[in-house]
């Protein structure tokens, strides 16, 4: 079965991994901006990250037949350096319009400091005024259900949100409604130690449907799978779940969510008559 991973860092990843991902059956990935695994000390150097993001990693993944997408940001971990935060939000919308750009993110808290609080709600003024697609990325572990909740209601202050526009990330068991229910789409992350299992996650689908929800491997420096959502697709498959729920949670729900963006141009391409897609008859991609 095709899929996608909405949530994977493939800067952090060896080539090696794009091509198993290929063989999986991996159709299109978008990788946040992120930490690096260490902090950054200048503009400068985010602003060769991303060309990197925008440049360079989509050709790596398009030798194996993968799409690439990304997303632009200043990462909560670094945001307490509120300078260069500053700093970096001012260049983001001179990579906004580049091709496979899906909005800003990965946004959001890591351990709930009002530095933190400032530079999201920051990010959350340029998403406003250029009209971006949000990611948004929740604390791990104890911290999680309070940034939650803190990332919610600074999020429905803001009257300019569209949460329709918003994907809420690393969603678990007792933050999934919080997303739902307020009308935002979420993500789950499958990650072996800080979020959630495959098997988790499958709980949560069959606690509230599989309607605005889509799964993640962000596999990233740490220990973590670029294969985690196939894990995911045998998992449903194991316990009886229809192909088209299935496949609903790992392809139609980010494609549907990516839709909304900018500059977004139809993809995957079109068959051709003969019911094989040719670069003379499909779509313009990225």
């Amino acid at each position: 079965m095709n899929y996608i991973d909405p949530h994977i860092h493939m800067i952090s990843r060896t080539t090696d991994d794009y091509q198993r991902m290929a063989y999986s059956q991996c159709a299109a990935i978008s990788e946040p901006a992120f930490w690096a695994g260490f902090d950054r000390g200048t503009a400068q150097g985010f602003h060769d990250y991303f060309r990197h993001l925008t440049e360079f990693e989509p050709k790596r993944a398009a030798q194996f037949g993968i799409k690439h997408y990304s997303w632009l940001c200043i990462n909560a971990k670094e945001a307490e350096n509120v300078s260069l935060s500053r700093e970096v939000i001012s260049m983001i919308p001179e990579f906004l319009g580049r091709p496979g750009v899906l909005g800003i993110g990965e946004i959001g808290l890591n351990k709930n400091t009002a530095n933190e609080a400032t530079i999201f709600q920051e990010h959350l003024d340029l998403a406003a005024k250029t009209d971006e697609l949000i990611l948004i990325h929740t604390p791990h572990l104890e911290d999680k259900y309070k940034g939650t909740r803190m990332i919610v209601d600074m999020l429905k202050n803001d009257p300019r949100v569209k949460p329709h526009r918003v994907c809420i990330d690393h969603v678990e068991e007792h933050t999934v409604k919080l997303a739902l229910d307020n009308g935002f789409w979420c993500g789950m992350t499958l990650y072996p130690v800080t979020k959630c299992t495959p098997a988790r996650a499958c709980d949560i689908i069959e606690m509230v449907g599989t309607d605005r929800i889509m799964a993640n491997s962000a596999g990233d420096w740490g220990k973590s799978d670029p294969l985690a959502v196939p894990e995911l697709i045998q998992e449903m498959k194991r316990r009886g779940h229809k192909e088209s729920e299935i496949k609903k949670v790992v392809y139609d729900n980010p494609l549907s969510f990516w839709r909304q963006a900018n500059n977004w141009k139809e993809w995957p391409p079109e068959p051709s008559a003969n019911g094989v897609a040719t670069p003379a008859t499909a779509k313009a991609g990225y």
